[in-house]
């Protein structure tokens, strides 16, 4: 079980886990061995929340395919047992930053008090500004 949050959980059986070679320089280890992690995770087949579901499926992620499918791709390390565990942390993190409801935004406006102030403020700069002028005399 993958925890998300101490409510919502992925079952192990609905995460697909491949190990494939790394990519780039590694010298002889690299050729021989397949320590990267290459992750599938259905969103429409997972056991989420549908609310879960409709948000991971509107993000705008390139790890999410067209057919709702997330895919991770870990390699950043030498074992595979710690692509693994990264590859599952990216997963819960990206399932998480579904969960968190943003706060809607309530339009606000000034006080009659601020308002007056930002006006007396306005003609007292401008008065300022009036006295700099030219000094005529009579």
């Amino acid at each position: 079980m993958l925890r998300i949050t101490p409510s919502v959980f992925i079952a192990e059986n609905e995460i697909q886990m491949e190990a494939i070679r790394a990519q780039g320089a590694g010298g002889q280890n690299v050729n021989k061995v397949a320590s990267a992690i290459h992750l599938r995770f259905d969103i429409r087949a997972s056991d989420l929340p549908d609310i879960y579901k409709a948000r991971l499926l509107a993000l705008n992620d390139q790890r999410i395919s067209d057919d709702g499918v997330v895919v991770i791709k870990a390699q950043n390390h030498r074992t595979q047992q710690r692509n693994r565990e990264e590859a599952l942390e990216r997963l819960a993190e990206l399932v998480r930053s579904v969960t968190v409801e943003k706060k809607k935004r309530r339009p606000t406006r000034p006080s009659k008090s601020a308002r007056q102030k930002r006006m007396d403020r306005k003609s007292q700069r401008g008065q300022t500004k009036a006295l700099r002028g030219r000094v005529r005399g009579d």
